[in-house]
């Protein structure tokens, strides 16, 4: 289902930007939300479903501000500063997993701390955001008249992201609850997608003035 999936994500980011995809592909939160309670028999409070019903009118929100773009030029220079910005951030919930896990050790806990949960799904989310990110780099280097090697140059590190991601995924859904994880990881991938889609490949806030209110509400 994971590769069917990221099929339909390669044919949708060739057509699109990434900044209205990625915000559109986290629409399975609902799905997700109703599955882990109902039938992984996950228990959730009222904060926790106060803050999957945010998360998805803010996925909603910010999918529905996208608006089709001319392509422009690619910012070539920024795209080290965002591999930077995104190695500095691991490093940073690396150590503060590290710090959790100690600290669960220490008090001889045993069960997943939520904060734990949170760290995987952010850790998965970063690497989804910059697997589309770099996909669509590929097709807009095509557009723009480079080499055509360099597409599945940039599918193939996009795989590697994206398996990646599902490692810390799955090592979040092994203790953690699937709904917590899941929905992190949702959330650092749309922004991840929108903000590095602005920054690295030249993609705009929308010019009309409702599209952009429903972004900005999104976020």
């Amino acid at each position: 289902m994971d590769i069917f999936g990221a099929l339909l994500m390669l044919r949708a980011l060739s057509q699109a930007p990434v900044s209205v995809i990625q915000p559109v592909s986290g629409c399975g939160l609902a799905i997700l939300s109703i599955f882990s309670h109902f039938y992984l028999k996950e228990v959730m409070n009222a904060v926790d479903w106060m803050g999957i019903t945010l998360a998805g009118i803010g996925t909603i929100g910010v999918g529905a501000g996208g608006e089709e773009q001319e392509p422009s030029s690619i910012s070539i220079f920024q795209l080290p500063w965002l591999a930077f910005v995104v190695s500095i951030l691991f490093v940073l919930l690396n150590g503060w997993l590290r710090i959790c896990k100690h600290q669960r050790r220490e008090q001889e806990m045993i069960e997943f701390e939520v904060v734990e949960e949170i760290i995987y799904g952010l850790e998965s989310g970063i690497l989804f955001g910059m697997a589309s990110v770099i996909s669509k780099l590929g097709f807009v280097f095509l557009e723009q008249g480079f080499p055509t090697m360099l597409v599945p140059v940039c599918i193939s590190i996009s795989i590697c992201c994206s398996g990646t991601g599902f490692y810390y995924q799955t090592r979040g859904l092994k203790h953690g609850r699937a709904i917590v994880v899941s929905t992190c990881a949702a959330v650092a991938s749309i922004v991840t997608g929108v903000v590095a889609g602005m920054l690295a490949l030249g993609e705009r806030l929308p010019s009309a003035p409702t599209a952009r209110f429903s972004l900005l509400l999104g976020w």
